[in-house]
């Protein structure tokens, strides 16, 4: 399997009682990366890589287009570098994968990765939810299984920091209505990948009335420690999100963010 876990061994919490304005508890993460640490840098790679293009498709994705495996992910699928839209869609596909990691690694989720290979665009993002996870207890469809909905937003350059975390939750409260749509994304790209089994999962959780469960939703920002400013974060209030009660607030800072992302497209590109 591509996938790997090591790199979410650099999250630690940090002990505070950071809340919003509206006095909602927020969790404030440190991602403490190694850029020297070229092992685990290696198989975090990988796994990135597997987000845009599974690794035994590549050479038939390429071939007719006299692109080398490097080439072809450069030129055709990774948002690119210097151009246009391209950082910022780097970071915010990054962003949203390193959460999606958090999620299911860390809190225990299962975390479909079905969001970045089909993209018609690489500088543009994918449209719906930004990330979803499940938690199915046993066979027989118990309420208490979980559906959680996440939007992600990420700033890793300029001189002061923006909302994030309000510009997350202001998405999130379309997130009801645009779940039908991106449970049906995840089932027909899971189908599509011929993972049956998978796609029958998220079928469970197609029809609430019919099939109850319980329904949470997520919110995260991530900044670089140089622009990171906590009177911005506690100023984000969430009183106007209609599932306040269920939301769940996180805040990741790290040193250098912008600099890993940059590292990890190019060590996916060299290393495939």
């Amino acid at each position: 399997m591509p996938w790997s876990s090591e790199h979410t061994n650099w999250f630690s919490r940090i002990d505070s009682d950071l809340k919003s304005k509206d006095g909602k508890e927020i969790c404030l993460l440190e991602y403490n990366h190694d850029l020297t640490d070229k092992a685990i840098l290696s198989k975090w790679a990988k796994h990135f890589r597997n987000h845009y293009c599974f690794d035994n498709e590549i050479d038939f994705l390429r071939d007719g287009t006299g692109l080398s495996r490097k080439e072809f992910l450069v030129q055709l699928k990774f948002p690119t570098e210097a151009r246009g839209f391209g950082p910022g869609i780097r970071s915010g596909d990054f962003s949203e994968i390193l959460v999606a990691d958090y999620i299911e690694y860390i809190l225990g989720y299962w975390v479909p990765r079905t969001r970045y290979g089909n993209k018609t665009i690489r500088d543009e993002s994918t449209k719906g939810t930004d990330l979803i996870g499940f938690k199915l207890y046993d066979e027989n469809k118990t309420p208490k299984d979980i559906l959680k909905m996440f939007e992600v937003k990420a700033q890793y350059s300029g001189n002061e920091a923006n909302p994030r975390l309000q510009d997350a939750i202001d998405d999130s409260i379309k997130d009801d209505l645009r779940k039908a749509e991106s449970l049906n994304a995840i089932k027909q790209r899971l189908f599509d990948k011929g993972k049956t089994e998978e796609a029958q999962k998220i079928a469970r959780f197609q029809n609430k009335v019919d099939t109850p469960y319980t329904l949470e939703y997520g919110v995260a920002a991530l900044y670089s420690n140089d622009i990171y400013d906590e009177d911005v974060i506690i100023n984000s209030d969430t009183s106007a999100h209609p599932f306040n009660s269920a939301l769940f607030l996180i805040v990741i800072k790290g040193d250098d963010m912008m600099k890993l992302v940059h590292k990890l497209y190019e060590i996916a590109a060299d290393e495939s």
